[in-house]
């Protein structure tokens, strides 16, 4: 397993995820806030101090800690779509924009699908993409707002990115959804040596995230929807990409 200390993850409430990015000056950024006393505590640890907070989507478990972090000098960043049901924001950003924040560049991505307004980050000089709760691990967030069309072509934009982008995304859904997904056609190689890592984390106590693009796409049904074997695995053959991942969808939430 890869140790990344560019990118440091914090495990909040039951499931959810928020990660630090560190800045050469001793801050750092968060992206979501699911709640404050972890984040805390591993500032406190890293001996670093929160500079910004960008934020994914306005559900609470990704906002809850923002007013108990906020804080003089600390930059509350969100979409400009959804600041209406976002905790206040200092910057309102919109998809296409590049944020710049203490010299480290983070490019805004439209991700809805799991709610309309829903943005992703993708930080190239560290090759990491936050997804949210849109592409996860070995899957995809349930479609509370968005349509099937919304998050496929979420999803494409996101597999357009580098084969080395690692994937952090908002809950420690590996498990379930690898579970799920081996019923959907994956690499049987990769999903063997997948097993294999998911009880290695389990057992040191690693995040389930931060696999790259290149090791989902032999995984993750959502990134392999126009895969003749992912099609027949729906008993849909030649049908189009949205509506194969539409029917994925639809089984995995009664899986």
């Amino acid at each position: 397993m890869r140790k990344n200390r560019q990118v440091l993850t914090v495990r909040c409430r039951q499931d959810n995820y928020a990660y630090l990015l560190p800045l050469d000056d001793g801050t750092c950024l968060l992206i979501d806030a699911p709640e404050a006393a972890p984040i805390v505590s591993r500032l406190a640890a890293e001996g670093l101090r929160l500079r910004a907070i960008l934020l994914t989507h306005h559900h609470g478990d990704h906002v809850e800690g923002v007013e108990a972090l906020r804080a003089p000098g600390v930059e509350v960043i969100g979409a400009a779509a959804d600041a209406h049901r976002l905790p206040p924001l200092d910057r309102a950003v919109a998809p296409g924009e590049e944020v710049e924040v203490g010299g480290l560049s983070l490019r805004v991505l439209d991700a809805p699908g799991h709610t309309i307004g829903h943005v992703a980050y993708h930080v190239a000089a560290r090759s990491a993409l936050f997804s949210g709760d849109s592409l996860m691990v070995h899957g995809c967030g349930r479609l509370f707002e968005g349509t099937p069309a919304q998050m496929q072509a979420s999803i494409a934009a996101m597999d357009r990115l580098p084969e080395d982008t690692a994937i952090f995304s908002g809950h420690d859904y590996a498990e379930a959804n690898l579970a799920f997904a081996a019923t959907m056609a994956p690499d049987p190689g990769a999903l063997a040596r997948r097993h294999a890592a998911l009880a290695l984390c389990a057992d040191e106590g690693w995040p389930t995230t931060g696999v790259t693009l290149a090791e989902d796409r032999a995984l993750n049904p959502y990134l392999r929807v126009h895969l003749p074997q992912v099609q027949a695995a729906v008993d849909m053959p030649g049908a189009e990409p949205v509506a194969v991942l539409a029917e994925i969808r639809r089984r995995k939430d009664r899986f």
